[in-house]
């Protein structure tokens, strides 16, 4: 694939009547985070409008190498900006602690800071040949653009890399409201942040809040068919500050484009089992399981009698492409006495389209937001086990409001093991009962929708080109 610095000052193709107006994405350096302003990225430029992808060396070519879903050769389109900022030591991940959000990726956290100067020196350089510059930066980055968007024909919008139900409860909690007022949108047992962050990370995000009044909207990974309620609410308490939010979302493709002759074995793995017989197993890129949990979730997916993929790799390093990774221990002859029933994949897995797969008829997972929009387009039901962060608050949309999931670990219980017999219990809740078959058939419904949502006259797509209409006028 071309490096950025290669394209940047290479024409767009096809883009024409609105190359006055250029976008400027601010990806926080996580990869959650990075893979959702790369799809909206994708999407944005489909409006022939000019996209510059702007972060670290290392964080730009991680986002690109892990595209799945579409063909990675469209991000050539994309201008990527790769900034070199100076090294950052991260440790390893630590398995053993007791608050399970990656604190060792916090000094990657920081050094993003390094990007503020080139950052505004790209703005400042755009500004003085296009029209308008419309800067869409994570939450996570808005120290990053301060000084950009000052300039005169720059306009900032901030990314939300969270469902709006988290967003929104967090509000109606600050202003003082309390959630039983409200108890048709939040059930009283809304998690509180209790174990979510490291004292670190919340004094990191504390700081970056500061700068979201500066902003001149909002824009969400979801869809109003899945959140209407909670965007609504987001809407109505912004309408005087002149503040709009747009749910743009799903960002990842709804349809997944023919397999390639270099055919994936997970995929081929799934060829060979029966329709919504298999359940995936991940727990993203943050989390890092100890061994004796490792050891318990194995036994109970074995237990379980039932079909699994296990994507069994620990947290993302700050830096992905450096440096050894720990190899999970399994019991003894694990794997050979799974054979047929279970795959362990240890490497990069290919979640979208092992989602989108007819085989696959649930999902484990730890929550994040990305892997609930891609398990909720696909129409996959979850067995949620939140870890940290906006986990706890998406478990609950996802298993009291949405009603497609059962909870394979309860936020109070999270500094106890989750033992065999939980795991195997919540797998056979999920795979094989007549409650799982009533959340798959709900799942099942709303991914159709999501999917319509995005086609012409769907309201995914007219919100896009709400949105687009809005940063072009």
């Amino acid at each position: 694939m071309a490096m950025a610095n290669q394209q940047q000052h290479q024409p767009c193709h096809g883009i024409t009547e609105q190359a006055q107006v250029v976008v400027v994405m601010v990806p926080f350096p996580a990869q959650g985070h990075l893979n959702q302003l790369l799809q909206l990225s994708r999407l944005v430029l489909s409006y022939n409008i000019r996209v510059h992808y702007v972060g670290a060396t290392t964080h730009n070519r991680q986002a690109k190498q892990r595209v799945h879903g579409w063909d990675p050769d469209a991000a050539a389109s994309i201008h990527f900006h790769d900034i070199e900022i100076p090294p950052f030591h991260c440790p390893p991940p630590n398995p053993n602690a007791k608050i399970k959000f990656p604190s060792h990726l916090q000094p990657a956290f920081n050094a993003s800071s390094h990007l503020t100067e080139p950052v505004s020196m790209l703005v400042r350089a755009l500004s003085g040949k296009a029209r308008k510059i419309v800067v869409i930066h994570d939450s996570l980055m808005g120290s990053v653009i301060q000084e950009a968007r000052l300039l005169p024909n720059v306009e900032s919008y901030i990314f939300h890399s969270v469902s709006a139900f988290n967003v929104s409860s967090h509000a109606w909690e600050q202003q003082g409201k309390n959630i039983i007022e409200d108890s048709e949108l939040f059930p009283q047992d809304i998690p509180s942040l209790e174990g979510c962050f490291t004292a670190d990370f919340a004094d990191f995000f504390a700081r970056q809040s500061n700068y979201q009044k500066f902003n001149t909207g909002c824009v969400y990974n979801t869809c109003k068919l899945v959140e209407g309620a909670y965007m609504d609410l987001l809407e109505k308490e912004t309408a005087e500050e002149g503040i709009k939010h747009w749910a743009l979302g799903p960002f990842n493709p709804v349809t997944i484009p023919e397999r390639s002759e270099k055919k994936r074995f997970c995929l081929d793995w799934l060829d060979k089992h029966a329709r919504n017989s298999v359940i995936y197993v991940s727990f993203g890129t943050t989390t890092t399981l100890d061994d004796e949990q490792i050891k318990e979730l194995a036994i109970g997916l074995r237990e379980s009698k039932q079909k699994f993929i296990w994507a069994l790799r620990d947290a993302d390093k700050g830096d992905v492409f450096s440096g050894e990774e720990r190899s999970a221990e399994l019991p003894e002859g694990y794997e050979d006495s799974v054979d047929g029933i279970g795959l362990v994949v240890r490497n990069w897995a290919p979640q979208l389209e092992i989602l989108a797969h007819p085989a696959t008829g649930g999902f484990m997972s730890h929550c994040g937001w990305n892997s609930c929009m891609e398990s909720i387009t696909m129409g996959v039901p979850i067995a949620a086990w939140p870890m940290h962060s906006d986990q706890p608050r998406n478990t609950v949309l996802i298993t009291k409001i949405l009603k497609i999931g059962v909870v394979v670990k309860e936020w109070e219980l999270r500094d106890e093991i989750v033992t065999s017999k939980i795991v195997e219990s919540a797998v056979k809740r999920l795979m094989a009962s007549t409650e799982g078959d009533e959340m798959r058939r709900r799942a099942a419904e709303m991914g159709e929708s999501v999917r319509g949502s995005v086609a012409e006259g769907g309201v995914s797509r007219m919100e896009m080109e709400s949105f687009v209409a809005h940063i072009t006028s």
